[in-house]
């Protein structure tokens, strides 16, 4: 791996930020987000009062008021969805781009959101009808089980499409992620079409994405899903550096381009498949954090991947703040106003840094 660590120097730009200032920075901005969003929402909590309630969350002294029952039953396990699911949308957009080796890579090109949406709308639409005793036996999780289950399936099926000669053609994985993209719109057309109105606004409140059904078993499974796929991800920094340089190099350099590839994919529709269950479809954050930690920091996928997380972790529970304070007592829906806050600031850094892209 020492070739890869040298096609990693030679790919670092000069007048960026350091490595360590860089990752510094995506965790100030995680924590300045996750503090901010603590206070903030239908229910407000003073920055006296909410030190009041880390305090005693900490000690487990103390009576239990209404601010330390918002927060620890309510906020706490949304703000901690919010960080997983960012984060793993984050590292996920950074491996697909660092795979395709194309900015404008992301993750809904290997279909896990859409097969994540297809297999919900099935389980919103025709789960009563066709399996009446899951909803019964698993109860909200049916709806958690069969996205995560459509979401990999369809991974796996565009990866299988992808084999040609003994490899992996990522041209060929491309349109083969368009076409079973375009087919489960389609089903997910139909089923909007068949659906009652209220299956047609459960679904739709689904694909718009939410955090408001936060609990602690759903952060503790996509945390650990999360958490084992960045594990995974974070081994593949070096080979994706001199993947960079073209696949042939790389397997010059010794690096298993192949098992790269299949490690990247896996870890992809592992992340988003969890955090898309438990959330709903959160687009552009798997664009677009990969994308400026690049601008800011460089192409070094040992800085690009744990920086995409931190970043996407920051974007998600900033973004879920203001959903919950916009228009309250109302919410937005998150996968909306990620798009409205993320393109703009996407152009403007585009803009200011488009003689280093």
């Amino acid at each position: 791996m020492s070739g890869a660590l040298g096609a990693a120097r030679a790919l670092h730009p000069s007048g960026r930020l350091p490595p360590r200032a860089a990752l510094l920075l995506g965790l100030i901005l995680a924590l300045t987000a996750l503090v901010a969003g603590s206070a903030q929402g239908a229910y407000a909590i003073a920055p006296a009062q909410l030190w009041q309630v880390l305090v005693q969350l900490v000690s487990g002294q103390g009576e239990a008021g209404p601010e330390y029952l918002v927060f620890v039953n309510i906020r706490l396990p949304r703000l901690l969805l919010g960080m997983v699911a960012g984060a793993g949308l984050g590292l996920a957009g950074a491996l697909m781009q660092g795979v395709f080796r194309n900015p404008l890579a992301d993750p809904g090109l290997i279909g896990v959101s859409s097969g994540a949406a297809l297999a919900a709308a099935a389980a919103i639409v025709l789960g009563g009808w066709w399996f009446p005793e899951l909803p019964r036996s698993l109860g909200s999780w049916t709806l958690v089980g069969m996205a995560f289950t459509g979401g990999l399936g369809v991974t796996l099926l565009i990866y299988a499409l992808a084999q040609s000669g003994g490899g992996t053609r990522m041209g060929l994985m491309l349109l083969a992620g368009i076409a079973v993209n375009a087919l489960a719109m389609a089903g997910l057309g139909y089923l909007s079409f068949i659906s009652s109105d209220e299956q047609l606004r459960n679904l739709q409140m689904w694909l718009l994405g939410s955090l408001g059904g936060a609990r602690w078993g759903a952060v503790g499974l996509v945390g650990a899903v999360v958490l084992l796929a960045s594990g995974v991800g974070m081994t593949l920094a070096r080979s994706l550096n001199a993947i960079a340089l073209g696949e042939a190099q790389a397997m010059l350099l010794g690096v298993p381009v192949e098992r790269t590839k299949r490690l990247a994919v896996l870890v992809t529709a592992l992340a988003v498949g969890a955090v898309t269950a438990a959330t709903g479809i959160i687009g552009f954050i798997g664009l677009v954090a990969p994308h400026w930690v690049r601008l800011v920091a460089g192409p070094d996928h040992r800085v690009v991947l744990p920086g995409s997380a931190l970043l996407g972790a920051a974007l998600v529970v900033a973004a879920d703040a203001v959903a919950r304070t916009v228009v309250q007592p109302a919410e937005l829906p998150l996968g909306v106003l990620t798009a409205f806050i993320g393109v703009p600031l996407f152009l403007a850094m585009l803009r200011q840094f488009k003689g280093k892209v």
